[in-house]
C-alpha cells in the first residue's frame, strides 16, 4: 500500500466517522449506515480522493452473512414450503422491471441497448457490471446507475418503512460481544473467513455474503452456533457498507451526476412503485406480511436490505430468502435473455 493510498483511507474513514458523530448528534435514524454514507457521498461529490478500505469494506458483507446464516434455524427450514408462493413471484417481478427498465434508460437515458438491458437487471451491481462490459456496455454509466440504486433504495426504504409501515428503526441488532462466550464469538469468525474465502476459490457469486452464511447456517443447523454476531461487529459492517456506498461517488463529474445519475434515481423512483404495488398484493393475499413483503420485493443491495430487517425486526430469514432467489435469477437468465433480445432485433 502507498502512502498517497494509505492517507486517502485514513481520511475517508475519519470522514466517514464525522458522519457517524453528526447523525448521533441530530439524533438521525441509522447514523453508523447513513451517516458515512451521507457524509463521503458530499465529499465525494466536491472533488476530494476517497478511497475505500478495499478487502476491509469487503470484510463487512462477511459479518452479515454470518447474522443470516444463524438466523437459519431447523423451524426456519420448516416454514420454507410457506415461502414458495411468494417466491414465484420474483422471476415474473424481474420481467416486468425489465419491460419497463430497458425503455426507461433507452428512450429517458439515451443508452445502448446493451448498456440498458444491464442497467435495468435489479441484480448484484458487480455482476451486471461484468455482464454488460462482456457485452460491450458503456461500464461507466452502469455503474452508476446500479450504485444509484443501491444508495437511492437506502435513502428510500427506511423512509417508507417509518411513514408508511409505521415500523421503527431500533430494533436490536445482536448482544453486545461481552455478552457472547469466547468459543461462539471465534467460531463465528472462522466461519466468515472460511466461508468468504472458500467461496470466492469455488466462484461463489457474492461470496463475501454466501459462503459465511452457508457455513454459519450449517452451524446453526447443527446446534453449534445459536447467536448472532456481536453489536459492534455489525455496526462496524453498517460503517463499512455505508462508507463504500458514497465512496463509489468519486470521480463523477457534474455531466454525469446530471444525467446517468439523475436517471439511475428517477428509475429507483419507478422501482419504489412497483415494490409497493407487489407488497400490496401480497399483503392482500396473505402471502406476506407489510413489511417483510416490501423489505423482500424492494431490489436493493443483499447486504443493505438484509441490515434494514435487522434494524426493522423483520423476518431477516424471509427477506433473505427473496432477495437471493432475485439476485440467483438474475445472474442466471439476465444473459440469456439478452442474447435472445439481441437476436430479436433488427439488423441496423
Amino acid at each position: 500500500m502507498t502512502r498517497s493510498l494509505l492517507l486517502r483511507r485514513c481520511m475517508t474513514v475519519l470522514i466517514s466517522a464525522a458522519g457517524v458523530a453528526i447523525f448521533l448528534l441530530l439524533d438521525l435514524p441509522l447514523p453508523f449506515l447513513f451517516g458515512p454514507m451521507a457524509a463521503s457521498l458530499v465529499i465525494a461529490l466536491c472533488g476530494a480522493p476517497l478511497a475505500g478500505l478495499g478487502q476491509v469494506s469487503i470484510a463487512a458483507r462477511s459479518v452479515l452473512g454470518v447474522a443470516i446464516g444463524t438466523s437459519v434455524t431447523p423451524a426456519l427450514v420448516a416454514e420454507l414450503p410457506s415461502m414458495l408462493a411468494s417466491v414465484a413471484l420474483v422471476p415474473l417481478y424481474i420481467v416486468v422491471i425489465g419491460l419497463i427498465g430497458v425503455p426507461f434508460f433507452r428512450k429517458v437515458c439515451g443508452f445502448d441497448l446493451v448498456t440498458a438491458f444491464y442497467a435495468a437487471m435489479p441484480g448484484g451491481a458487480a455482476d451486471m457490471t461484468i455482464f454488460g462490459q462482456e457485452a460491450g456496455a458503456n461500464v461507466r454509466q452502469l455503474s452508476l446507475v446500479h450504485v444509484t440504486r443501491l444508495m437511492v433504495i437506502m435513502v428510500v426504504a427506511p423512509i417508507i418503512l417509518v411513514n408508511v409501515y409505521g415500523v421503527g428503526l431500533t430494533h436490536p441488532i445482536g448482544p453486545p460481544a461481552s455478552d457472547l462466550p469466547v468459543w461462539e464469538l471465534v467460531i463465528m469468525a472462522v466461519a466468515a473467513i472460511v466461508g468468504w474465502k472458500g467461496g470466492e476459490r469455488i466462484g461463489l457469486f457474492g461470496a463475501a455474503i454466501l459462503g459465511p452464511l452457508l457455513v454459519s447456517a450449517i452451524l446453526s443447523l447443527a446446534g453449534i452456533l445459536h447467536l448472532r454476531p456481536p453489536r459492534e461487529a455489525l455496526l462496524a459492517a453498517q460503517f463499512l457498507i455505508g462508507m463504500g456506498i458514497g465512496v463509489s461517488y468519486v470521480g463523477v463529474t457534474l455531466r454525469e451526476l446530471r444525467n446517468t445519475v439523475a436517471g439511475g434515481a428517477a428509475f429507483v423512483v419507478i422501482l419504489a412503485a412497483l415494490a409497493g404495488a407487489v407488497t400490496e398484493f401480497v399483503t392482500l393475499t396473505g402471502l406476506a406480511p407489510p413489511v417483510e413483503g416490501f423489505l423482500s420485493f424492494i431490489p436493493g443491495g443483499q447486504a443493505e436490505m438484509s441490515m434494514l430487517a435487522l434494524v426493522s425486526g423483520a423476518d431477516l430469514s424471509f427477506v433473505v430468502v427473496h432477495h437471493l432467489t432475485r439476485i440467483l435469477v438474475v445472474i442466471l437468465g439476465a444473459p440469456v435473455l439478452f442474447r435472445l433480445l439481441r437476436r430479436a432485433q433488427p439488423p441496423d
